[in-house]
Formats: C-alpha cells, structure tokens, sequence
C-alpha cells in the first residue's frame, strides 16, 4: 500500500547563538558553578512542552478525523478509498503528528533566529529561558518527527497481506530507505522528508557534545540544519494530501514562512559575531587577497538569496499561485499512487 504523510519536519533550522560556557568564578565566590546544560537536563525540561504538543497532535488528529468523515478534506480527493476514516485511522493520526512536527520546527526556528539575531525588547523571556526553550522545542520536534516516521510505517505493516516478516521488511524500505518508495510524486517527496528525517536528529543533538568537536565545528556544522527546515517544507508542499490542491490552506503555509525568511535576512543584515558583517573588503583584520573578497562575495550572495526569497514567498502569497494541483487526479481507489 502507498500512502501520503503530511510533512517529517526538523529542528532549529537557524544559527542561535552558542549558549555562554559557565564563567570561571574568582577564588573564593561562593554558590555553587553553574552546569553545562545536559541531554538529560533537557529531556527533563521538555515534559511540559511535549504534553502541549501531543495535546496540539490530537486536535488535529480531531480535525482531520472529521474532514474526513464529512468527506470535505482533499485527502478524500486525492484517494477515494480513505473516506473509511476508521479503516485508515493510524494513518491519519501520522499526519497529524507530521503537522505538529512541521508546526514545532517553525516555532523552534523562529525562537533560535531571535537568539542569534537581535533581541526585540518586548520578549518577556530572557537569553536564558529562551535558549532553553529553543532546545526543549528542537528535542520535541525530533520526538515527533520519529511518532510520524513510525506511524506511516506501522499503517503499510496493518495494510500490507503478506507474511509478518516480509510486511515490516516493506515497511522499513518504504518508509526509511530512500528510494524504496517507488509510487509517483513520492519518488521524490519521501527521499526528501527522509533527508529532513536523518540531517535532523545529529544535527539536533550536537548541542550536546559541543564541548567536544569545539564551538567553531558546532557553529559551522549549525548552520546546515536550515536546509532540514527547507527539505521539510518542500516535502510538505510536495506530498502532503491536506495541501494538495491549490488554495487558502497551502497559501498558509507559503506565508507562514515569511516571518523565518525575514528572520533571517535581518540576521544577516545585523549578525553579532563580527567576522560576519558585511563590512567594505580590506576593513577587517585577518586574511589578504582572495580569501577577503571570497568571504565577502559570500557574504554578499547569502543577503542577496535570502531577500530574494522573501520576494518570492511574498509573490506566491499575493498571486494565489502556490504550486497546488488544479485538476483532482484519476480515480485511486484501489492504490496510494499520487500522479
């Protein structure tokens, strides 16, 4: 059986500032020295906003349940055969699950921009608290990245009438190998959301171990995780049956990037470490010839692609043209194909 999930997403696609090492205290300072935040400590302090989380999953499983049942969901467009909410629950609830991962990588976007770019002063958290969200929310988001991950797979093992073993050896190529999903437009969509799936987690996790691999390999490292959130986005707009076809829904999701690619471009535009304003080439320090103007080029294109897309989001927006489908497809009734 093929199947469609709505969206695997990624943690802290953005570049937050490193968390201050604890200080060394002068001789004779009293009170404990403050601790190097842990995995442990972490997991701990994601219960409360991984209750939320699954509260937020089930309301869109909710939703989702009902559209479907009164046959006003796109879903039911794009394969016929899922109208039978009951029959297709596990996979529904995959999709809701996707949705809210989709939904937290945003929210933890959003939270390390405001950490690595400048503060507004109306935030009602400080650095601290907010740094310790953007990790709570980050963890979170793997957690449901891998509940939408296991349920797809658990829905091709319910589906499937072969032997045990050989429907969950099916399930795992289809769901976790790249290129083991070989129907239609997932030959491309899957390998891309298993991409945000396998880039997300190390690079979630290297927080942890920064103070082995050094800050400047941590840092370096970071700043690939935004093409987690892109190849999470794309696998949504790509794949997810809920914003299929064009319209208010996938233009939501479109605008909803507008906030992360401002974000960003002002991180750009002010960055805190001064290796990486775009100062006039020879004002620095460090570096002659080539390597100047090769940083500052680079420097330069980033600011100019990242404008560019807040113009392009902007447009999709404004237009209506959002890439959905216009036309449903043939009928599916009997497969998962999405052609």
């Amino acid at each position: 059986m093929k199947s469609s999930p709505a969206s695997a997403a990624a943690p802290e696609p953005s570049e937050p500032a490193e968390p201050a090492e604890p200080a060394e205290e002068p001789a004779g300072a009293p009170g404990p020295r403050p601790s190097r935040p842990t995995l442990r400590s972490d997991l701990r302090a994601s219960v409360p906003d991984g209750l939320i989380a699954l509260v937020v999953t089930a309301a869109v499983f909710a939703l989702l349940y009902a559209r479907i049942r009164a046959k006003t969901s796109s879903t039911v467009s794009v394969m016929p055969f899922m109208a039978d909410a009951g029959g297709f629950w596990m996979y529904f609830l995959s999709q809701a699950f996707g949705w809210a991962a989709l939904l937290w990588a945003w929210g933890t976007v959003i939270l390390g921009l405001l950490l690595s770019g400048p503060r507004p002063q109306w935030l009602p958290l400080s650095g601290p608290r907010l740094e310790r969200l953007h990790r709570t929310t980050s963890l979170n988001t793997i957690a449901l990245i891998a509940a939408h991950a296991l349920l797809f797979a658990a829905e091709l093992v319910r589906h499937d009438t072969a032997r045990w073993n050989s429907r969950l050896w099916t399930a795992f190529i289809e769901a976790f190998v790249p290129g083991g999903y070989d129907s239609g437009t997932g030959q491309i969509a899957m390998p891309v959301g298993q991409a945000a799936l396998y880039l997300a987690i190390p690079l979630g996790l290297l927080f942890y171990v920064r103070h082995r691999i050094g800050p400047k390999t941590w840092r370096v490292l970071h700043r690939f995780v935004i093409v987690v959130y892109i190849l999470s986005v794309w696998h949504t707009l790509l794949y997810g049956t809920n914003v299929w076809y064009d319209g208010w829904f996938r233009t939501s999701v479109w605008l909803l990037q507008l906030p992360i690619a401002a974000l960003l471009l002002v991180r750009l535009l002010r960055p805190a470490r001064r290796s990486e304003r775009l100062s006039r080439p020879g004002t620095g320090t460090g570096g002659t010839g080539w390597r100047i103007w090769s940083g500052w080029s680079l420097r330069l294109v980033g600011r100019l692609a990242v404008a560019g897309v807040v113009v392009a989001i902007l447009a999709v927006v404004l237009s209506g043209r959002d890439g959905g489908r216009t036309i449903p497809p043939a009928d599916t009734s009997s497969t998962h194909n999405h052609d």
